[in-house]
């Protein structure tokens, strides 16, 4: 799937320096935005921002050289472009690129509904239900797992993209007919304004754990970082899982019109009752506004993904949608790459391969197979390197008190030492009850794993869900669980 659309936009650079506070006296044309340059093609406009190791400005040559026409960028960047490309200056760059490049789109997120979900943990999950509960009205979905619009997929490489590249996929969306948009909002998008320029027709809060903590200050930060989404500038209405205490919370906080919904048993608009899980998913009642009551299915394994789907019913349906076809959507759902995944080679036991990368989301698997699993729970974990160092006790704690069996190994180390990564997460699995066991190579670990199961044990595989790669030192090694989970139960481990 193209990831521009077809009808390409012309602007002058005059006109785009009036959109953002600038000024010029070029009149190059402009077809197109990009901050990447290897995401750059001709007659772009550069946008050269500050960044973490370098500015975009020092990369200047290798813009012009794939045909940007221009550059957008502040005071620090045009010391480095000089008179190398046509330059727009202004200060805070990113500020103004969020409007810039709706605008430059002229506006495609007004031409279809948006649906804005943020949490912890859930959002790839709830993306994916929203798409299955529109059954096959032409929707679109924007997360971690990639985009896809009309069920094709399309480039992306961030949980939410840069504004740019955002605008250009829903230009193509605007193209494709696209009814709904649904689309993981991450805390650094909300920080970094990438969202900006257009407004949720709902945003969905799901819930609120430890992450981040390398990247926010602490978990009030990562708070405030998530409700700014709740506001009139970013979206027009509320759907807010009250069974989390930071949910309550911004249920009080929003201005804007708040629905509900609970599957804890708490008061809301919208309830899930006679909750009745087996081992392939979920059956409940869902309880609404006056007086509804409908059937629903969850074809996803845990309470979490209960709530999911009741968040996507309350969602859809305060935008228009019958709840009775959402509920026949969502039984339809064939499920989510990486996310609770069955892998079956034949084997006797069960093997799940799942995301979860934090301590609630590695608790929430493990309570959702616990009372479908038989005999053992064996699971295989680590942590990733450069980020939160302070959870990754808590994740071998987490998989400690929940699973029969530990085996920590390496997860993306990165550029930190696998070894003291692995050290903090056994501290954590070694205080369990249960059994805990070091080993380094992660298809190791899996091996391990697979030759210590039996009847009735559930195998899970934590951390990289639909990644195909383990990074390392810089460089990202072809890895994924799931493969290796199937080649090691077809040669009998």
């Amino acid at each position: 799937m193209r990831v521009r659309p077809n009808q390409t936009p012309r602007w002058q650079l005059s006109e785009l320096a009036d959109l953002v506070g600038g000024s010029t006296s070029d009149e190059a044309v402009v077809t197109g935005l990009a901050l990447n340059t290897g995401q750059l093609v001709d007659g772009d406009l550069y946008v050269a921002l500050p960044g973490a190791n370098a500015h975009g400005g020092s990369y200047v040559e290798q813009a012009r050289d794939r045909g940007a026409s221009a550059v957008l960028t502040d005071d620090a960047g045009a010391a480095l472009v000089g008179d190398t490309l046509p330059t727009i200056v202004v200060d805070a760059p990113r500020r103004r690129l969020a409007g810039l490049s709706a605008a430059f789109y002229d506006h495609p997120a007004e031409s279809f509904q948006t649906l804005g979900i943020t949490g912890t943990q859930g959002k790839t999950t709830t993306t994916y239900l929203a798409e299955a509960a529109l059954g096959d009205r032409v929707s679109a979905v924007v997360g971690t797992i990639g985009t896809r619009i009309g069920k094709v997929p399309a480039a992306s490489t961030l949980t939410t993209p840069e504004a740019p590249q955002l605008q250009a996929l829903f230009a193509v969306m605007r193209e494709e007919a696209v009814e709904l948009c649904a689309m993981e909002v991450s805390s650094h998008a909300l920080v970094q304004g990438r969202v900006d320029g257009f407004v949720f027709d709902v945003a969905v809060f799901l819930n609120l754990g430890r992450d981040h903590l390398d990247f926010h200050h602490d978990l009030e930060d990562y708070f405030l970082a998530k409700a700014a989404l709740f506001t009139p500038e970013r979206a027009r209405h509320a759907v807010v899982n009250v069974d989390d205490a930071h949910g309550r919370r911004l249920r009080e906080l929003t201005p804007l019109p708040v629905t509900t919904f609970s599957t804890d048993g708490n008061p809301a608009d919208w309830r899930g009752v006679n909750i009745r899980p087996h081992r392939l998913g979920t059956d409940l009642e869902v309880l609404g506004p006056d007086g509804l009551a409908i059937d629903l299915s969850v074809p996803l394994p845990g309470a979490f993904n209960v709530s999911n789907a009741l968040a996507v019913v309350a969602a859809l349906a305060t935008i228009g949608h019958d709840p009775a076809e959402l509920a026949a959507g969502i039984a339809s759902s064939t499920g989510v790459p990486g996310r609770m995944e069955r892998v079956g080679a034949g084997q006797p036991f069960t093997a799940i391969v799942d995301y979860a990368h934090k301590p609630d989301a590695v608790t929430a698997v493990l309570t959702a197979l616990r009372p479908v699993t038989a005999g053992r729970l064996i699971i295989v974990i680590g942590a990733g390197g450069d980020r939160d160092h302070g959870k990754r006790p808590l994740m071998g704690e987490a998989a400690a008190r929940h699973a029969d069996v530990v085996i920590v190994t390496d997860d993306n180390p990165r550029s930190e030492r696998a070894s003291s990564i692995r050290t903090a997460v056994m501290e954590g699995a070694a205080a369990g009850p249960g059994l805990a066991i070091e080993v380094a190579d992660r298809r190791d670990a899996i091996e391990h794993a697979v030759a210590m199961a039996h009847l009735g044990d559930t195998v899970v595989v934590a951390g990289k869900g639909h990644e195909r790669g383990q990074e390392v030192d810089g460089i990202v090694h072809s890895f994924d669980d799931r493969e290796v989970l199937v080649e090691l139960i077809e040669a009998g481990a």
